[in-house]
């Protein structure tokens, strides 16, 4: 109002964010400039609300009337997240399986039941993949730059990621590669279960990430364990995470629960193959024809899993042609853009 702009809407991003459209539709909602801005309200990660003690909400400038739990009362708390659900004209998240999942006791996080009340509201959006900045055809940080018209020059990115992690350079084993928090929402808690059956197995293993100190130490025990296979990064190093999504041959993202996920986007991208869990954004971006799913969350699904890979990439005739269609695979901003702008359209 201050300089005289006007939205038709106003798209807001989480809790943080979350007071805009609690605002518009209650201190504002009889203010003629305001009265017929739409808001779109994104939940990235449900898992956080912006909770505090009953005693902050005076500082929020509202009327106690609307401190129940109907509006941003929860559990005797205040829940900014609870107030942008209840006051925003459409809840958007990012991936259609999420948006479903959070309807859901298990992966609501106690926001199930608005968003049940409010299901015709909810879209699930994938995000999209900046393809200036993850590209293998003009990417820096990698030894040879590829695109699907040189696949084969993947090939000495491999040989340069292995150089760096200090393994034999074995073109025909398989390189799995990780970049993550580790963290449980991660599946870190079934991966450092699984490691040793999968270390087993012929391959070779590189985890870049940093995450709870607990698996921290477990990681380091089965590093020292197996020096030859398994280079373990505890650290934020963005030019090996380049390489690493250029040269391994497999990419594992068994996270919990993802709402979107950018790694395995990435990943497909660079023709490494996601082998992933079968939950939100993974579910909605990966399948047979272009990875690996596993669709129970267990540490022997894990395994099995990571043993159907070793075993596909075997296959040299059916492995290029997996490759391909990962690259091929196409998760632009200017596709996720287009279902925004159809629904900044609706009424």
């Amino acid at each position: 109002k201050e300089i005289n702009f006007k939205p038709d809407v106003i798209h807001c991003h989480d809790w943080q964010a979350a007071l805009i459209p609690i605002y518009l539709k209650s201190i504002f909602k009889d203010d003629d400039f305001y009265k017929y801005i739409k808001t779109v309200f994104t939940i990235h990660n449900i898992g956080y609300q912006g909770i505090f003690p009953r005693d902050e909400f005076a500082k929020l400038g509202l009327d106690w009337s609307y401190y129940n739990m109907e509006m941003l009362e929860f559990y005797d708390r205040v829940n900014i997240l609870k107030g942008g659900l209840v006051f925003s004209d459409f809840i958007t998240t990012v991936s259609v399986t999420y948006s479903k999942e959070i309807q859901t006791p298990e992966l609501g996080f106690g926001m199930e039941g608005i968003l049940c009340q409010r299901s015709k509201s909810v879209f699930g959006i994938i995000n999209g993949l900046d393809y200036n900045i993850w590209n293998p055809q003009d990417d820096p940080y990698i030894k040879v730059k590829f695109s699907l018209k040189n696949i084969q020059d993947k090939a000495s990115n491999k040989e340069d990621l292995q150089k760096a992690c200090k393994f034999s350079p074995e073109k025909d084993v398989s390189l799995f590669g990780i970049v993550s928090r580790l963290a449980e929402q991660k599946g870190v808690d079934i991966l450092v279960e699984a490691l040793e059956d999968i270390l087993n197995m012929d391959l070779q293993l590189v985890i870049l990430g940093t995450g709870d100190q607990k698996y921290h130490k477990i990681l380091e025990k089965i590093a020292r364990k197996y020096p030859r296979k398994f280079s373990l990064n505890l650290k934020f190093d963005d030019p090996l995470a380049h390489k690493i999504y250029a040269g391994s041959d497999i990419f594992v993202m068994p996270s919990k629960y993802e709402p979107c996920g950018l790694g395995q986007l990435i990943s497909l991208k660079y023709g490494t193959i996601p082998l992933v869990y079968k939950t939100g954004g993974l579910a909605d971006t990966v399948n047979q024809k272009n990875g690996f799913v596993f669709d129970k969350y267990a540490k022997d699904e894990l395994v099995k899993t990571a043993a159907k890979a070793v075993s596909a990439f075997k296959d040299k005739n059916k492995w290029p042609v997996l490759v391909k269609t990962a690259m091929e695979c196409n998760f632009s901003w200017a596709e996720s853009a287009k279902k925004y702008i159809k629904l900044y359209e609706k009424k």
